[in-house]
């Protein structure tokens, strides 16, 4: 019987060793998925890139073999969550948000997130020392950012991060799932409604105008993306935030190093994406035709998992991969994914990500409030990262 997936990890912030072996030795191999399913796992870098970038891999849940990794939603596919769509149809929806998140729309967004950001660094210094990082920091922050690019009230923001979490909680059943999936489209569904009868200058209202009113999108199609969009735009982000400055301030040198040198930031920001991955459980495709992947051959009706984590630790693009070298020069990495189907926000989490470290680095002496080891981690969760990180400061 194929090994278990996902296999645990020894190191909280590795990638399971196991990953390291199969890149070596069979980089294409059988699992078992949590439901039962035998599927295929895709760890080296080259096999992913061409696996997200190739049409004949779907990632519509509605193709046989399709990879079920965690509690799915009973019911039908919710409209509008085109992450899940196949080109033709994939393309229509996200055209219409590329030009939300281009180079020049980031640079017009930057003040705000600076202000945002300079408002949660007060709000943590508030609190402490020593205080919360996540609660205070790390989480509000992406939230914010996203709450008033998309239009919706941050005062509801413990209602849907709660049931974002659920959704993305591989350990909760099914019915758990689709309840959190429920009421989180309900509140959306009022959202989109209000916006659709007294538009604002956000781009739900956007949507509701340019492509409801003209019957380019179903009102559902704009509930679902706003899900998509408001469920994508936070969570990860937060947890990248989080994780990453663990990964700095357990380690002194690498945080002296950035004091030494603020420039560096934004090569940092690229090989903590690299490192830490936090889409923990990898993307799920399903094979549409006969096709060959790393000297296996895959059959229409396979399903294959990507390991984004293991990908980006692969030796024969990273030298000394599990090093964070935060002068490192190497090929992109694929924590924003690869193909069609690459992160639409990443511009976003990248500039949310540099502004936080920017804003973190001067504040003085901070440090770690508690031992690396007492720190506890999701590892429930689709998304990795940690639950708390106490820190202090002179």
């Amino acid at each position: 019987m194929p090994p278990d997936y996902p296999p645990s990890r020894v190191n909280p912030l590795d990638p399971p060793p196991r990953f390291a072996h199969l890149r070596a030795h069979e980089p294409v191999s059988l699992v078992r998925t949590p439901h039962g399913e035998t599927v295929w796992l895709v760890t080296r870098y080259a096999d992913a890139r061409f696996v997200l970038g190739d049409p004949r891999f779907s990632s519509d849940p509605a193709n046989p073999g399709f990879p079920q990794i965690r509690p799915a939603p009973e019911g039908p596919r919710m409209p509008g969550i085109f992450l899940s769509m196949d080109p033709p149809e994939h393309g229509r929806y996200r055209r219409m948000l590329t030009g939300e998140f281009t180079v020049r729309r980031m640079a017009a967004l930057r003040p705000g997130i600076q202000a945002v950001v300079r408002d949660c660094l007060a709000g943590l210094l508030g609190q402490g020392p020593p205080a919360d990082l996540m609660s205070a920091f790390a989480r509000p922050l992406p939230a914010l950012v996203i709450c008033d690019l998309l239009g919706v009230p941050f005062a509801d923001r413990e209602f849907f991060a709660g049931r974002s979490e659920i959704q993305l909680d591989r350990s909760r059943p099914g019915h758990e799932v689709t309840a959190a999936m429920a009421e989180l489209w309900d509140y959306l569904d009022g959202l989109v409604a209000r916006k659709l009868a007294d538009p604002a200058a956000d781009l739900i209202s956007r949507l509701a105008v340019q492509r409801v009113r003209t019957g380019e999108l179903t009102k559902d199609d704009l509930v679902g993306m706003s899900r998509l969009l408001l469920v994508a735009g936070h969570e990860t982000t937060a947890n990248m935030i989080g994780i990453g400055m663990l990964l700095l301030l357990r380690r002194p040198a690498l945080w002296a190093q950035l004091l030494a040198d603020p420039g560096l930031v934004p090569a940092a920001v690229e090989e903590l994406l690299r490192h830490a991955t936090v889409v923990q459980q990898g993307v799920v495709r399903a094979v549409l035709g006969e096709v060959d992947l790393g000297g296996v051959r895959l059959a229409r009706g396979d399903g294959v998992i990507v390991s984004l984590s293991s990908a980006n630790r692969d030796a024969a693009v990273y030298p000394e991969p599990d090093e964070l070298d935060l002068q490192r020069h190497a090929a992109p990495h694929l924590a924003f994914g690869h193909g069609v189907h690459q992160c639409l926000g990443q511009l976003l989490a990248r500039a949310e990500l540099t502004e936080a470290v920017r804003a973190l680095l001067p504040v003085p002496g901070l440090r770690l409030a508690i031992a690396p080891d007492q720190v506890k981690f999701r590892h429930e969760m689709a998304v990795y990262g940690v639950r708390e990180l106490p820190v202090e400061w002179h």
